[in-house]
């Protein structure tokens, strides 16, 4: 098995999940201040779920990634 593109595609992943890492936490604080003011979280909470769901693919992805690599 070529395992370049293999590889070339994990860097992309390990990227994905680092960004969306930092965007999660964003968004968490974001809710948190929003219940601080005691303002609406409705649209901060879905964008947070939306969030979580695209990190659980790029998790799933990785995982995905590293067992091909695995002998």
């Amino acid at each position: 098995m070529y395992k370049t593109p293999i590889y070339d595609e994990l860097r992309q992943v390990e990227r994905d999940v680092v960004e969306g890492e930092r965007r999660l936490a964003e968004q968490e604080a974001l809710v948190v201040e929003l219940k601080r003011q005691g303002q609406n979280t409705d649209n901060a909470e879905k964008e947070l779920e939306r969030l979580r769901q695209n990190q659980r693919r790029c998790d799933q992805d990785r995982q995905r990634l590293l067992s091909l690599l695995q002998p």
